[in-house]
């Protein structure tokens, strides 16, 4: 298994169109100044969020139930920026879509600008033949509101290529998140 370089995502990205739009250097300025980064780097690929959230809110006093989930437990926003109340979190998605090849697994590690100021980014590794528009899950662990910025960097994608491709595939599991487009609630 090998991490894969900036040379490696541009190509599987230009000729397979493993990232969708993609951004083939990093981006560090934008028109209003300063913007979190995203783009290929060194060895990896900072993606951006979508204006698309889903701000948890109590006001039902509902249980977070991973088998039942109460969609009415989020508040929709489509916006530049999202405030995420204190101790709370949102959800959003990738500007990017991803199709990942068969021998690739993608791990997300969220950007260091947000980590230092309480904010987690969540989202579980992108499994080989998985495509679909990444969710992003933003934890506030602060006792004041956090802003998340819209196409901006939120989280950087670290890509490990087999030196043999897997036994089954996401796609051949048929998994129940394959092709999502949009923030992507539980699915049971």
């Amino acid at each position: 298994m090998s991490i894969k370089s900036d040379k490696w995502i541009r190509r599987m990205a230009i000729e397979n169109g493993m990232i969708e739009p993609f951004q083939p250097s990093q981006v560090r300025a934008g028109d209003n100044g300063n913007i979190v980064s995203h783009g290929t780097s060194s060895y990896g690929y900072d993606i951006r969020c979508s204006r698309e959230f889903k701000i948890f809110t109590n006001i039902n006093s509902a249980i977070v139930d991973p088998k039942n989930f109460q969609p009415e437990s989020f508040v929709n926003l489509e916006a530049d920026v999202c405030i995420i109340p204190p101790n709370s979190f949102a959800l959003a998605r990738s500007v990017e879509y991803f199709r990942i090849p068969r021998n690739v697994l993608v791990i997300c590690l969220g950007k260091s600008t947000y980590a230092r100021c309480g904010i987690i980014v969540n989202v579980t590794p992108l499994e080989p033949e998985w495509e679909g528009h990444i969710t992003l899950e933003f934890s506030n662990t602060t006792p004041l509101p956090a802003k998340i910025y819209a196409n901006e960097g939120v989280a950087q994608l670290i890509f490990l290529e087999s030196d043999e491709v897997c036994e089954i595939s996401y796609k051949d599991k048929n998994g129940k998140y394959q092709g999502q487009r949009g923030v992507t609630l539980p699915i049971t």
